[in-house]
């Protein structure tokens, strides 16, 4: 006769504080997913892309670098050097990660065998 009604009721199989820890914890995971799919993962995307961009510079392509110069790639050194073309006949090279942004792409890799030429065509008579 000593034990009232509201004791009784809270004889569970889970304790209390169980239940607690559990809805505090879902805010905060919560949290860390938005700031996830919100900024991590598209600043990771972005840098992938100008990753990318940055080592498919090649002759020919308008870039601007890291201090401001833009310039023309007009050879690609290596895996990780281009040189490129700031003023007529003033060449630089720089490290591909200088590039800071490619403005437009260029011509596209001379071929090694020039294509060959067609015959003249004479479909009208001259006067």
């Amino acid at each position: 006769m000593w034990i009232t009604a509201a004791f009784a009721q809270t004889s569970s199989a889970v304790p209390a504080g169980a239940t607690d820890t559990l809805v505090q914890l879902v805010p905060i995971v919560a949290m860390i997913a938005i700031v996830y799919f919100v900024l991590w993962r598209p600043q990771q995307r972005r840098a992938k892309e100008q990753r990318e961009l940055v080592q498919s510079a090649r002759r020919g392509d308008i870039v601007v670098t890291t201090g401001g110069l833009i310039g023309k790639v007009t050879k690609s050194v290596d895996d990780n050097e281009v040189e490129f073309e700031i003023a007529p006949n003033v060449k630089a090279r720089l490290a591909r990660s200088g590039i800071a942004e490619v403005r437009s792409k260029g011509e596209p890799v001379k071929d090694v065998t020039p294509p060959a030429k067609s015959p003249a065509k004479k479909d009208a008579p001259s006067a």
